[in-house]
């Protein structure tokens, strides 16, 4: 239930965030996909990063928001964009460029509201009910079942996953991270340095690892923009604030929703197939994402 004391502002975000943020970071895969078909990941990523630190840092400076001084807080998010954008997005983008399917990558960090249950209770005294806990059980069921079926049909290598599997470890300790040393912090003076941050962290692998080389198709632009402005800057900010309003177990569920926005969007742009399994795997999810983030009116 919506606090009638909240702001317009908080109820906003509480009520239309939820669904803008599914549908913006899930089909961040496929523009993730697309725009790697032109250009090497972290060379991508590192543009796509600076393009974002720069809009933060303008809106920021627009509305006259400070930026943080203290050595501890710069440190905190530092440590943030390292999980949450350098890891999150370098191990996931990484999988996609190795041949993992978008639709598949989002099924696996879709793991990540499992891991956060496991860790919210010790790490930030949060109590996950046994509704939510059913929830997550169903959830990590759907995504089992999509997985096991894309590994027998041979789509994508062990290593190629395992880098999903880094990107949802990120995004996972970032989200706890986050509700720990960063509970006030500033979507835009704090995405900001996040950004920075994650870019130079990018711009190094690039440098070591890759050759530099962009293709300026169109598509490359049009998969730049949609990552840099409505994947990065709107949902991100999205993240930031509902990470701030709510548990962080209540928030990492959405990630079981991802896989089906991914995929749907995937399979009218690239042709990847939705089977019957993985469409049974998805359902799945999705109702343990209704038990999970469920409140009765009363609480």
């Amino acid at each position: 239930m919506i606090d009638q004391a909240s702001s317009p502002w908080q109820r906003t975000v509480a009520l239309a965030g939820p669904a803008i943020f599914v549908l913006l970071w899930g089909t961040g895969f496929v523009g993730a996909k697309a725009g790697l078909q032109h250009s090497e990941p972290m060379t991508f990523l590192s543009l796509r990063f600076l393009i974002v630190a720069v809009l933060m840092a303008a809106i920021a400076r627009a509305a006259g928001i400070p930026w943080p001084r203290a050595p501890g807080e710069i440190g905190h998010l530092a440590v943030l964009g390292l999980l949450m954008q350098f890891a999150y997005f370098g191990g996931c983008w990484l999988s996609i460029h190795w041949g993992v399917g978008a639709g598949i990558s989002a099924v696996i960090c879709a793991l990540q509201p499992v891991m956060t249950a496991v860790l919210a209770g010790p790490l930030l005294g949060e109590r996950v009910s046994a509704r939510q806990w059913l929830g997550l059980g169903l959830g990590l069921i759907g995504v089992a079942l999509v997985v096991s079926h894309k590994l027998g049909e041979g789509l994508g290598t062990p290593a190629a996953m395992a880098m999903s599997f880094v990107g949802a470890i990120g995004v996972t300790a970032g989200t706890l991270y986050q509700k720990r040393f960063c509970p006030t912090i500033d979507p835009r003076t704090g995405s900001a340095i996040q950004f920075i941050v994650a870019g130079l962290a990018t711009g190094l692998v690039g440098l070591a690892t890759e050759t530099g080389g962009i293709d300026w198709h169109p598509e490359f632009f049009g998969a730049l923009l949609y990552t840099s402005v409505f994947v990065s800057l709107i949902s991100v900010t999205l993240l930031t604030l509902m990470i701030r309003q709510s548990e962080a177990t209540r928030v990492a569920s959405l990630f079981f929703l991802m896989p089906p926005a991914a995929a749907v969007v995937a399979y009218f742009y690239f042709g990847e197939t939705i089977t019957g399994l993985a469409l049974v795997g998805m359902g799945v999810a999705v109702a343990g994402v209704a038990l999970a983030v469920w409140r009765p009116a009363s609480a």
